[in-house]
């Protein structure tokens, strides 16, 4: 964790609410945080501690996964499987980036738009509800073809400062990750029965998480030789390539983001650009800076578009 200080990462942030917390009197309040702390420590108990940090947020808790995107999965789900309908939570799971660095007590915290997000995200959910961001929802959608058949796209929400979100709920009911997560532990089983050599040449795996791009692999080797590949494309290093747990991560931009073009009409500011990703960035430029959106992003003869308006 150390080395990883005041630097930019690009992680998988769950955020996990205790539905109605604040109603109940102290006595029930200590009753429930102490079940949530109970599910959520036997929920994490797979997952190394330095691959991820948690927050406590007083009705629930925040956490940054810094190494398979599916972690975050596999806990929120688990948390489902260990509730026996005696612990109302709502969560939501985000994919972007973020800061590590030390609070006032000197323990670890996580800050930035991607933890943010996971928060907006968990806002629109229910009580039951899992629901996750489309960054999110892109990358794991590509890790297995069973991924795919577990969510439900449920459109753009906006949230309290009229930033869009496309969310995707995840059904209580679906075990499919149980199945994909078992073949998996026995794959890296058997990786690491067969030798380091068969591991360390194993490819990197480059997650397109919109903005950024998010290279795994189990040798440092791997990473770079796909770096070196994004590179090429035009991609600079976010934050270069560090061992976490079993793995090494890296994070590099994504060019695809850049380029959108704004026409300004008065109050009204016309964004785009050849790709989704470069008019959301510039999209939320703007909405830090006051605007509000008016049209959301659609394609159009090939160019993606949206229109925001000063307030």
């Amino acid at each position: 964790m150390t080395e990883q200080l005041n630097r930019t990462l690009v992680c998988s942030v769950l955020f996990i609410d205790i539905v109605d917390y604040s109603r109940h009197d102290v006595t029930e309040q200590v009753r429930l945080k102490q079940r949530f702390n109970s599910v959520l420590s036997s929920a994490l108990g797979h997952v190394e501690q330095e691959e991820r940090v948690i927050i406590d947020t007083g009705d629930g808790a925040a956490i940054a996964f810094r190494g398979d995107p599916e972690r975050a999965l596999y806990v929120a789900l688990e948390v489902f499987d260990n509730n026996v309908d005696d612990l109302p939570v709502r969560m939501g799971i985000n994919l972007g980036p973020v800061s590590l660095m030390r609070d006032i007590n000197g323990s670890d915290n996580v800050i930035g738009d991607g933890i943010n997000v996971a928060q907006r995200v968990m806002g629109f959910a229910e009580r039951g509800e899992l629901l996750v961001s489309r960054s999110f929802y892109e990358v794991v959608s590509l890790l297995s073809g069973d991924y795919a058949k577990m969510f439900k796209d449920e459109g753009a929400r906006l949230d309290k400062h009229k930033r869009s979100h496309d969310v995707y709920s995840v059904g209580q009911a679906v075990r499919v990750a149980r199945r994909v997560a078992e073949e998996q532990s026995r794959a890296k089983t058997h990786r690491r029965d067969a030798g380091y050599t068969v591991v360390g040449r194993t490819p990197a795996q480059v997650f397109d998480a919109g903005t950024h791009y998010m290279v795994s692999g189990y040798s440092e080797a791997s990473v770079r030789e796909a770096m070196q590949k994004l590179a090429l494309q035009g991609g600079k290093v976010i934050s270069d390539v560090s061992r976490v747990g079993a793995k090494w991560l890296a994070s590099v931009d994504n060019p695809r983001a850049g380029g959108a073009s704004v026409e300004a009409l008065g109050y009204t500011h016309i964004i785009s650009a050849p790709t989704r990703e470069a008019v959301d960035v510039k999209v939320r430029e703007l909405l830090k800076m006051g605007a509000t959106v008016v049209r959301e992003v659609e394609l159009a003869d090939g160019v993606w578009t949206a229109v925001c308006e000063k307030t």
